[in-house]
């Protein structure tokens, strides 16, 4: 029946539109980890101004909202005081609302997942929105870290690049953000880069897997 056939040619169409619009929608995504003062943002900027990705630190939305005076904003103060992890629907919340807002399909999340809460949080809230592509960590010793650290502090303003902060965040990254850096070098999705070296050696290595 040719009118059966045109119908059914017309709902193939009509299916293959939709999901071509499903697949443009799927955002791809970079997780950025590595301790804190390892240049995750440094390099996260070159990135963005090479590549065109857009970079969302965790850590910088949790400020922006903390600083903001809404009803998370006072929780996520405390948490950060006390260099510990905020709780994951607020995170993942702000991390959707900012792809969203962005128009935009590539984003390089920096700092997230921190714990294993984190990552399930996210499948739970992100799966069939997002195609993580791979993960970016930076590995650098704690002493090297700790000096930027303390260097940044000076001018950064932030509460959290002090000694006895720096402490409690290099604990909570090694015991909650390096097991979940294994779980996904288990299943050979993790590009590690040192960097002890310079910002611009350490593009060099970074641009390859872009």
């Amino acid at each position: 029946d040719p009118n059966l056939r045109s119908q059914m040619l017309g709902g193939f169409r009509h299916f293959s539109r939709l999901a071509a619009v499903y697949n443009m929608a799927k955002f791809n995504v970079v997780f950025v980890l590595g301790g804190p003062g390892a240049g995750k943002g440094t390099q996260c900027s070159k990135i963005v101004e090479k590549f065109g990705w857009v970079h969302l630190s965790a850590g910088d939305l949790l400020r922006e909202e903390r600083n903001s005076g809404s009803k998370h904003g006072e929780m996520i103060s405390d948490y950060i005081k006390k260099g510990q992890i905020v709780p994951v629907e607020v995170t993942v919340g702000l991390i959707k609302t900012a792809m969203e807002k962005s128009g935009k399909e590539n984003f390089l999340i920096d700092g997230f997942p921190r714990n294993k809460d984190n990552l399930d949080g996210w499948g739970r809230v992100m799966e069939n929105d997002v195609d993580v592509k791979f993960v970016l960590f930076f590995d650098c010793p704690e002493e090297t870290c700790l000096t930027r650290a303390l260097e940044r502090g000076k001018t950064s303003g932030r509460t959290d690049d002090n000694e006895d902060s720096f402490k409690l965040r290099i604990r909570t990254y090694m015991e909650s953000t390096m097991p979940i850096i294994e779980l996904f070098e288990a299943k050979g999705m993790v590009k590690k880069v040192s960097s002890v070296p310079g910002p611009e050696e350490v593009f060099a290595e970074v641009e390859k897997l872009f």
